[in-house]
């Protein structure tokens, strides 16, 4: 999984299935912040922030729970 576009939520296993998670994630923060340099200010407050960072295990969450019902939990 490269670039910057999602061309199918389906994955061979959960385990790319979190990696595509992952990717959502930070596509939508590129997609809201697209200035790199303010990413990274930003990043070096709420890496020490837990409240932010569970916050953002929350996001991947719900794009987890999608892939993996596109994905019929991999049965």
């Amino acid at each position: 999984m490269s670039g910057n576009s999602v061309a199918t939520l389906v994955t061979k296993n959960p385990e790319e299935g979190l990696e595509l998670a992952v990717k959502l994630a930070r596509l939508t923060i590129k997609a809201m912040q697209p200035d790199a340099e303010m990413r990274k200010a930003q990043r070096l407050v709420y890496e020490k922030e837990p409240a932010q960072l569970i916050a953002a295990s929350e996001v991947v969450a719900v794009h987890f729970r999608t892939i993996a019902a596109a994905n019929n939990y991999w049965l």
